[in-house]
């Protein structure tokens, strides 16, 4: 499967390290400049819609994984993060996500998140870790459908920035609005993040 990216250029070629560590006071930035108003799909939802993403502690798992099954990779991972969130008793804060920090030709690697209202009285171990999700300035965009057809919102997503000229950070977001281990494969609602330089 080929996925292409918002940015530009395909999917698969985004590379970036994403480190989900306790965040450091930075020193003030100036506000960057507003989006264009987001464009409205025939469905009535607005396609690029501005938003602003702040860091929530997220309990995650950093995998690898191949084009080929990036559906099934991303979903065994929430199945082991969720039984680690249930034997842990803690409560979600928000939807699960899988944030893109590395991709090539062949696969990528990723960190399954599943935002958390207070941290594990006993920190994980193994595979999983304690972190916090990307914050920032980013665009919103909502995918409707199957998994595979995100191809087709990436695309769209690319000819958005381009036709606004905007330029993104080499990492996005996929947040599930429908939990993906449980929801009809294909009727998938996901809220596609891309951070703006």
């Amino acid at each position: 499967m080929s996925l292409p990216l918002a940015l530009g250029v395909p999917r698969f070629t985004i590379a970036t390290t994403l480190a989900l560590a306790e965040p450091t006071p930075a020193p003030a930035q100036p506000t960057p400049p507003a989006a264009p108003p987001a464009t409205v799909t025939p469905s009535g939802e607005p396609f690029g819609e501005d938003a602003t993403l702040t860091a929530k502690t997220i309990v995650y798992l950093k995998g690898t994984g191949t084009w080929d099954n990036a559906f099934q990779t991303i979903t065994a991972s929430f199945k082991k993060l969720q039984a680690y969130t249930d034997k842990e008793g803690l409560k979600p804060d928000g939807q699960q996500m899988t944030i893109f920090t590395s991709t090539d030709d062949t696969g990528f690697q990723f960190q399954a998140a599943v935002p958390i209202a207070e941290p594990p009285k006993n920190a994980p171990h193994g595979d999983i870790a304690l972190g916090q999700s990307p914050e920032g300035h980013a665009l919103k965009f909502i995918h409707h459908g199957t998994y595979d057809d995100l191809d087709n919102t990436y695309e769209a997503i690319t000819n958005y920035l381009d036709d606004k000229r905007l330029e993104a950070k080499d990492m996005f977001i996929e947040e599930y609005v429908t939990d993906p281990v449980t929801a009809d494969p294909k009727k998938l609602t996901v809220n596609v993040y891309v951070l703006l330089k």
